[in-house]
């Protein structure tokens, strides 16, 4: 499932999910071959819980099939905690939803004198999940679903609601809105679209925000619990998350009038078009793609400009190149991603080999 980026084309892949927590795989020295060494290298990474899943099944794949003795464990603790580990040294990469900005940046540069590098490895659509057996396909407007993450709709038989999903019979039932309770990249592609399509949004873009109304969840995770468990709930979660639980996802209006069931397909089609800037930091608030599902975002991996084990950091690279290579690929599309382009691999892999080793 690829699409086509003017400039840089850009691929971006939709994730597939497993449960978070602490994802531990093992991780070889990627695609240069196995450690000449044979000693075990262990690489921490921390961070977003949107692609935790696919990286545990790279690592996993990576470790089998080139190399055991590289160790590869990846926290999977919201992209906020992982950016804040990443800042304070205490893991050799972090991933995150969002790209590194604002305060987290200048404390980053002030730390290290040097600018963080990020490299996208994936992307995908961050969708509105609901629990309303009976109801199949329903359909929300923007003006409807900017009512329900304000507070201002609040039951499901809701006129405005019953007007846009005719034929459909809606509960009166209260609505429950989930959101993350933790800093989450999640929230920052989904406060993104919000905030610029929602007049009168008050809660601003974040990877954490106050929310003007709902209940909280730990994770990708931890809001598909809280959708599953609970009949009227609705709450946005990574698309893989939904498919795995069996959730029913919403079908979204984008910017050109149109309802889009979301799919890999319909993710990738929000990124077509779009030129990716030299640090890789693409957002789409708002895709112009008729075809678009409305919500989307790439989630990076952050690496340091420099490491002091050159072992290490030539383990993690060659993990990371092999992970966006064919055999990766191939993994990224059975698991419902859209892999990256070659051209984006190839300036990755240039941003890369930027990093420095002491001594």
């Amino acid at each position: 499932m690829i699409f086509k980026l003017r400039k840089s084309r850009i691929l971006i892949a939709v994730c597939a999910i497993l449960t978070a927590g602490i994802v531990v795989a093992c991780g070889p020295q990627g695609g240069g071959g196995p450690n000449q060494a044979g000693e075990p290298i262990n690489i921490n990474g921390a961070g977003a819980s949107f692609p935790a899943p696919l990286y545990q099944n790279w690592f996993k794949t990576y470790a089998q099939q080139v190399d055991p003795n590289v160790q590869v464990s990846y926290q999977s603790v919201g992209s906020g905690a992982g950016l804040e580990q990443y800042i304070n040294g205490t893991v050799d990469f972090a991933g995150s939803d969002a790209p590194i900005a604002g305060d987290r940046l200048k404390s980053f540069q002030e730390r290290y004198k040097a600018d963080p590098i990020q490299v996208p490895m994936v992307g995908g659509a961050v969708v509105f999940a609901y629990n309303l057996p009976g109801v199949d396909e329903l359909k929300l407007p923007r003006a409807v679903y900017c009512d329900i993450v304000m507070g201002k709709i609040t039951r499901w038989n809701d006129p405005k609601l019953v007007a846009a999903n005719e034929g459909k019979t809606l509960p009166d039932k209260p609505i429950t809105f989930a959101h993350r309770s933790d800093g989450s990249g999640t929230t920052f592609i989904f406060t993104n679209h919000i905030n610029t399509v929602c007049p009168g949004w008050p809660a601003g873009v974040g990877t954490s925000v106050n929310w003007p109304v709902g209940v909280g969840g730990q994770g990708n995770e931890g809001v598909a619990a809280q959708i599953q468990q609970n009949e009227g709930t609705i709450g946005y979660v990574e698309y893989a998350y939904a498919k795995l639980n069996n959730l029913p996802r919403a079908l979204l209006e984008n910017k050109a009038g149109n309802f889009v069931y979301p799919s890999p397909e319909a993710a990738s089609k929000a990124f077509e078009g779009a030129d990716v800037p030299e640090d890789f930091a693409l957002l789409v608030p708002d895709p112009e793609n008729p075809e678009a599902f409305p919500i989307a975002g790439l989630t990076w991996i952050l690496v340091y400009p420099e490491y002091q084990d050159g072992r290490k950091w030539q383990a993690l690279e060659n993990v990371l190149l092999w992970a966006l290579g064919n055999e990766g690929k191939s993994i990224a599309e059975q698991l419902d991603y859209v892999p990256m382009p070659d051209d984006i691999v190839a300036r990755v892999k240039a941003t890369l080999d930027k990093v420095k080793v002491k001594g």
